[in-house]
């Protein structure tokens, strides 16, 4: 699977990351239930670094993104806006 960290680039992760994705993806979206600035920091920096625990792909190549996260300093608002998008979180499955 393809996922595209916003302003950084794109990784390759096996599909069975699917499930440790999913649940850091709880995480970040009760921070952002909770308003709390702070554990949304905490919450994304582990979903990006698991991301980041992938095989990067160069920059030259493009893929179509299975997933796309915010950037790591992304705000409150801009991660609630992203979820506004989505139906299942940021992470579906």
């Amino acid at each position: 699977m393809i996922v595209r960290i916003l302003s950084e680039g794109q990784w390759n992760l096996p599909d069975e990351a699917l499930t440790e994705l999913n649940a850091l993806d709880d995480a970040v979206e009760q921070a952002v239930a909770a308003n709390d600035a702070d554990r949304l920091a905490a919450a994304l920096h582990e979903l990006l670094e698991k991301v980041r625990s992938g095989s990067e792909l160069p920059p030259e190549e493009l893929h179509d993104s299975d997933l796309i996260l915010p950037s790591s300093d992304a705000t409150l608002e801009e991660v609630r806006e992203l979820l506004s998008d989505a139906e299942e979180g940021l992470i579906p499955g």
